[in-house]
């Protein structure tokens, strides 16, 4: 599979409060608002511009803050092909790949790549590449790459579960 979309680029520390932020969290209901809140005090331009397959570049500690679901599904419901990172915070790393979000650490393309510049991920061959080269990172486990075929683990879930197909009569 490839991705292949233009790079939305911003630096260190970007939290979940810049990504979607805290005052909507309780108010904002359904897909098409929540992502257009996405990254709105930060980069206003972000949510009425982004397109489907774009990339969001981050520099370290990328989704630190609170465990707020809607900084990544913000950027799933505007069509974030992936986010590509230094570093992520554990919870962000872990809401994003939970709601079919793929999110990389490959802290050499995360440098290199330019704001606008268009970028490609294959995931089969492990590369990022973007005008500066290409860059290899580590394959995802077998298990986060079930997830995000699935789109989110929800969907894992409701897959494994119609596999299993009904109960037999009398267990439990």
């Amino acid at each position: 599979m490839e991705i292949q979309g233009r790079a939305w680029k911003y630096g260190d520390n970007i939290n979940t409060d810049v990504l979607f932020p805290g005052k909507y969290t309780y108010t904002v209901k359904g897909q098409e608002e929540i992502a257009s809140h996405a990254l709105e005090d930060l980069d206003p331009t972000f949510a009425p511009n982004v397109r489907r397959g774009d990339l969001v570049i981050g520099g370290r500690n990328f989704g630190c803050g609170s465990s707020r679901e809607q900084a990544a599904t913000c950027l799933v419901y505007n069509g974030v092909g992936a986010v590509i990172a230094e570093s992520f915070a554990r919870i962000f790393y872990r809401n994003a790949i939970n709601n079919g979000l793929l999110a990389i650490v490959c802290p050499e393309a995360a440098q290199a790549i330019q704001g606008q510049e268009l970028v490609s991920v294959d995931l089969e061959r492990r590369l990022i590449e973007c005008g500066s080269g290409r860059f290899a990172f580590p394959a995802l486990s077998a298990t986060v790459q079930e997830i995000l075929e699935a789109g989110g683990l929800v969907e894992q879930v409701k897959r494994r579960l119609a596999l299993a197909g009904p109960a037999s009569e009398g267990s439990g």
